[in-house]
């Protein structure tokens, strides 16, 4: 499949996945937090997608393609397994939270939300563009080399730090306190992932080891 068709195909499904489990658990179409949710999370990962598949395609194939089902190592497909599951659980019950009114979340921190939301995609994205070879898998790619500039220079992982961001937004984007609840458990599954991800690439990638003496920092400047 081409790049562009295959782009939009990929840069529908996440927003149309959600929709529905959103829609279902909430019981009605009559919630703006979700729409707004939706469109802002799509705007957020098509705008740098298009950007791109203009300038680094072979980038733009890397991160589309994701999932258990395209990790290498053993360990990660169960990583990533969980961390859909989280997400799933985290929508569902935002959405429900909806529909039974368990939270009261005023209009400040759904909005609040929403910035959260914007700025952990874009972050995503942003290290996308920064470093060709950042995929949604763990693997070394032949050719690649360590980044220490840009958001590389604050943390090692900025992708996952934009994914703590969007996991932080998501449910007060969608007016619930509960859904938060599942932040804990996406952190400790991303934590999971990163000392895995780590021992392979000090093992596997070349100036690695050196890296981590720079940088020291992997999620959470000054903290982790």
């Amino acid at each position: 499949m081409k790049t562009t068709p295959k782009m939009l195909a990929f840069g529908l499904v996440e927003p149309v996945t959600f929709g529905l489990i959103l829609f279902l658990a909430a019981g009605t179409f009559d919630y703006w937090q979700a729409w707004v949710f939706l469109v802002v999370f799509a705007l957020s990962g098509w705008i740098p997608s298009i950007y791109l598949m203009r300038t680094n395609p072979v980038a733009l194939e890397r991160r589309m393609r994701g999932g258990p089902a395209a990790e290498s190592r053993r360990t990660q497909k169960f990583v990533m397994a969980g961390s859909w599951m989280t997400l799933a659980s985290m929508l569902a019950v935002s959405a429900l939270d909806h529909r039974f009114s368990w939270s009261s979340v005023p209009t400040s921190i759904c909005i609040l939300g929403i910035i959260l939301v914007a700025v952990g995609v874009t972050v995503m994205m942003l290290v996308v563009i920064q470093n060709s070879h950042a995929a949604a898998t763990v693997r070394v790619e032949e050719g690649q080399t360590v980044i220490s500039t840009g958001l590389y220079g604050i943390v090692r992982h900025p992708m996952y730090s934009g994914n703590v961001i969007l996991m932080v937004g998501i449910p007060l984007a969608l007016g619930s306190y509960v859904g938060l609840v599942f932040v804990i458990v996406g952190v400790a599954i991303l934590t999971f992932r990163i000392r895995d991800e780590e021992n392979m690439l000090r093992a596997e990638l070349d100036g690695y080891r050196e890296y981590t003496e720079k940088v020291r920092h992997r999620l959470v400047p000054y903290v982790w």
